[in-house]
């Protein structure tokens, strides 16, 4: 993972065969993250996403160990037990096809590059688990 810091953002490369949801936790838990909105876009060797089921509450996962473009990536990142917490989804498209697979990342290693934004909120934000949903969510 290269990254450097331009104002309250961290610009992020990651390299073929790196995970991105592993990397972004890592700079989280380095540079003391607390509240960041996250962009990103670049290709994948693997990804699995997955899509709430609400009438079971389980999620619906799939997943594609082909290269894929990384059309969007999405989402925030926030502290659960005291420790860095990422939502992100993804949108990504079969170059050949042109396909999708898209939904909540679980995971994702880089295909060729990745680059990525982490835009830093003040202070953090905590998650806590809803009583009805069984979601983690943002506690404000």
């Amino acid at each position: 993972m290269h990254s450097t810091k331009r104002g309250d953002t961290y610009v992020v490369r990651l390299e073929i065969g790196e995970d991105v949801v592993e990397s972004l936790l890592a700079l989280a838990a380095r540079e003391g993250i607390g509240a960041a909105e996250i962009t990103g876009l670049g290709a994948s060797k693997y990804a699995q996403v997955g899509v709430l089921d609400p009438a079971t509450g389980q999620y619906q996962s799939a997943q594609s160990s082909s290269f894929l473009e990384v059309v969007s990536l999405v989402g925030n990142l926030s502290v659960k037990d005291a420790a860095p917490y990422l939502h992100l989804h993804a949108l990504l498209a079969d170059p050949v096809t042109h396909e999708v697979l898209a939904g909540h990342l679980n995971a994702l290693t880089v295909g060729a590059t990745a680059e990525i934004f982490v835009r830093t909120l003040p202070g953090s934000l905590e998650r806590r688990v809803c009583d009805v949903t069984g979601l983690n969510i943002l506690d404000i």
